[in-house]
């Protein structure tokens, strides 16, 4: 049905820089707010970043000021740009999506919450 990819996450040393990169598959009609949450061991998950459609963002206090989202409609792509990173932001982090898309000529389309597998960062010196 869709599909969504995350890379660039690994290891970074304190005050570093990684980009992680979500891609969308599949029969899509239409995306709605593409995310990223991360899950630290022993916390609960937590919303990192927002975009939406039109390009308006949210962020975690956690992270504003060193995370940067940012989407390509043409692409099914949302990016993360994380800056400044802290032992703290070390997480399993995950990109999300409402889309729309194509199920069948019976049941035609449908509105689903999709997530990727998640891609671990760790920041250590």
């Amino acid at each position: 049905q869709v599909q969504l990819v995350e890379s660039g996450g690994g290891l970074v040393q304190p005050g570093g820089s990684l980009r992680l990169s979500c891609a969308a598959s599949g029969r899509l009609v239409s995306i709605h707010s593409m995310s990223w949450y991360r899950k630290a061991p022993g916390k609960e998950r937590e919303l990192v970043a927002a975009c939406a459609t039109g390009g308006t963002t949210n962020y975690s206090d956690s992270v504003k000021g060193r995370f940067t989202i940012s989407r390509d409609n043409a692409k099914n792509t949302v990016d993360l740009q994380m800056n400044s990173l802290k032992p703290e932001d070390t997480a399993v982090y995950f990109c999300s999506a409402g889309v729309n898309y194509f199920k069948s000529l019976v049941e035609g389309y449908r509105y689903l919450e999709v997530w990727g597998q998640g891609t671990l960062v760790t920041v250590s010196s």
